[in-house]
């Protein structure tokens, strides 16, 4: 079986909200298609069509991908003013539903939260975990807010209590004016500020507050697998930003699952070498990539096949409670 743990929608309704946003992130909707805009430091068009259902489900026979786990990317809910939050989150929420209750046997759901509320966000966690969602999603950064800020641990609290994963994913970096030049924020910036945000979130202690608080880390981890070493000898040989951990940064970074969405068969091998294959999720970040290609990486690693199959779909079949 093949799980895709990373595969976007973006709904017409959850459009219309963020174009009410009274600053960046805003959305114009010129006929089928939508620009986003963060004001003068990232555009980009979305076309109603590249993320229609029907695509999507062909798009996965074509793969041979069983089943998707439906999310919305960028921008999230949680950079909404906060009077609009909700209303972004619920939207995205009831469009995943609608399309996880009429293909219940390829799509599975992945809520989105108001995080910048975090009363209604639990609220919202309840109400997803009632539809049968099988996660939630974390962006890099919480309307500007780092997501360690203290106000957020009430939510993280919670998904641990319900047993609901967390899926991190990128976002535009409040710094992203440093990097807007050359598509610099696409290339490196989203991997680079959510790498930031995991590591603030093991630095800070949040995830040895909450030792069965189960976090994916989407492209291979980012950048920390391979800033490992140097993390570590800042933490446990000069003893630096250990206030609120008493493991090694490493203990943490192995107990976080990775997905596989990367083009390149090195980072791939990598990843599979740092965190094992019982670690790793398999994901292709559609409709913008061409789906294929991310099997095909997988298929052709010099691995166990039972590794494969792990990777494939069985530690996403446990991890979210999935058929097999």
């Amino acid at each position: 079986m093949r799980i895709d743990c990373q595969s976007h929608i973006f709904p017409r309704a959850y459009t219309d909200i963020l174009a009410q946003n009274p600053h960046p992130p805003q959305v114009i909707r010129r006929g089928s298609e939508a620009l986003v805009t963060y004001g003068d430091v990232q555009q980009f068009r979305l076309q109603d069509e590249a993320y229609a259902p029907a695509r999507k489900l062909a798009d996965m026979d074509a793969a041979g991908v069983d089943i998707a786990l439906l999310s919305t990317n960028i921008p999230p809910p949680c950079m909404l003013a906060p009077e609009l939050g909700l209303k972004g989150a619920q939207a995205i929420n009831n469009a995943i539903a609608e399309l996880v209750d009429a293909h219940p046997n390829r799509f599975a759901g992945l809520a989105c939260l108001p995080w910048q509320n975090p009363e209604e966000a639990i609220a919202e966690m309840e109400r997803a975990k009632e539809m049968h969602f099988r996660g939630i999603m974390l962006y890099s950064h919480i309307g500007g807010e780092p997501v360690d800020d203290a106000r957020f641990a009430t939510v993280y609290a919670h998904a641990e209590a319900t047993q609901m994963p967390i899926v991190m994913h990128p976002t535009v970096p409040t710094w992203g004016q440093a990097i807007k030049d050359y598509w610099m924020i696409g290339m490196m910036g989203l991997q680079v500020d959510c790498s930031f945000a995991l590591l603030r979130l093991i630095l800070s202690g949040t995830l040895e507050q909450h030792p069965n608080l189960q976090v994916v880390m989407p492209h291979v981890g980012g950048i920390l697998p391979y800033m490992s070493g140097r993390i570590e000898h800042q933490t446990e040989v000069l003893g630096r930003a250990r206030e609120h951990i008493t493991q090694s940064p490493s203990a943490f970074l192995r107990r976080i699952y990775l997905d596989t969405v990367s083009p390149s068969a090195q980072a791939l091998h990598y990843a599979y070498q740092f965190s094992g294959a019982q670690r790793l999720l398999f994901g292709t970040d559609h409709p913008w990539v061409d789906m294929p290609r991310f099997v095909q990486l997988i298929q052709e690693m010099d691995i166990p096949e039972a590794d494969k199959a792990r990777i494939f779909g069985g530690n996403a079949a446990t991890l979210f409670g999935l058929a097999s």
